[in-house]
């Protein structure tokens, strides 16, 4: 398979890069292809002339998103547009990676691909914007949500937990938000088998079971064997709260017959010994 990568420095783009060794691989990073830059990214995407594109860059970070509006809509929004637009010009598969927070949350259960997104957040605003772009700008796209992503133990939400234990000895969670943590390293195989499958449609892909911050706060110090005081984390001090059960129910693969990824108590131990 001829593949494109982009966000190809990130946690998942090295995680990418790792699950489709085996493949003829374009991995450009963000000095490469700069994905707010339209003819920049059609450039690539022509130039390489890739069967697949794996969207992986992105601004993820809630509280940046919060901060810099104009920046997260160019890069989660406009930015898969771009890419969506060049693909359909090259005649190339995207998948594009999305995220739990295109929900409200306040279901109060697991959510499938087959209810409707509201996002609350900049994050989660963006993020379903560029969903939609992706759908109306070209037939041949998988749309992958996962939820709490986490690349190597100094990364993503166990990262978080460690150095706040480490600097100050008490760690900061959210006990009124769910999530499931997904490793990069399991999502990264799962998307290029989405790729290779080339059905169209929206899937969730996303760690088995959930818990809340403060669960996996204790988890997380249990594994690292840290001792730390974990404290809930006010939501009036965030700008723009997370929703509170942003839980993916995979239901799509399920009912494809795909075997669940790793639970997330799982996703903690492997992250901690890699």
């Amino acid at each position: 398979m001829r593949a494109l990568i982009t966000g190809a420095d990130g946690q998942l783009g090295r995680a990418l890069q790792d699950a489709l060794a085996d493949d003829d691989v374009v991995a450009l990073r963000r000095a490469d292809c700069d994905v707010t830059h339209e003819p920049s990214v059609v450039a690539a995407v022509l130039d390489h002339a890739p069967e697949v594109v794996l969207h992986a860059a992105a601004l993820t970070d809630p509280e940046a998103c919060a901060a810099d509006p104009d920046a997260a809509w160019q890069v989660n929004a406009l930015g898969a547009w771009w890419v969506a637009r060049a693909c359909a010009l090259a005649g190339a598969r995207l998948v594009h990676v999305s995220t739990a927070e295109v929900f409200d949350g306040w279901a109060g259960r697991p959510l499938t691909e087959f209810d409707p997104p509201r996002p609350l957040t900049t994050l989660g605003r963006t993020k379903e914007a560029g969903e939609q772009l992706v759908r109306q700008s070209l037939a041949d796209h998988c749309i992958v949500r996962t939820s709490w992503l986490q690349g190597d133990r100094e990364q993503g939400p166990v990262g978080a937990v460690l150095r706040q234990a480490r600097e100050h000895g008490t760690v900061e969670a959210d006990d009124d938000v769910s999530g499931a943590l997904t490793l990069a390293a399991d999502l990264a195989p799962a998307l290029r088998q989405v790729a290779v499958a080339g059905r169209a449609g929206t899937y969730h892909r996303s760690g088995a079971g959930h818990a809340t911050g403060v669960e996996l706060a204790h988890a997380v110090l249990a594994h690292a064997g840290l001792t730390a005081t974990v404290t809930p984390r006010p939501r009036a001090e965030l700008a723009e709260p997370a929703p509170p059960f942003a839980v993916l129910d995979d239901r799509l693969p399920r009912l494809l017959g795909l075997p669940p990824l790793p639970h997330w108590r799982d996703a903690v131990r492997r992250a901690l010994e890699a």
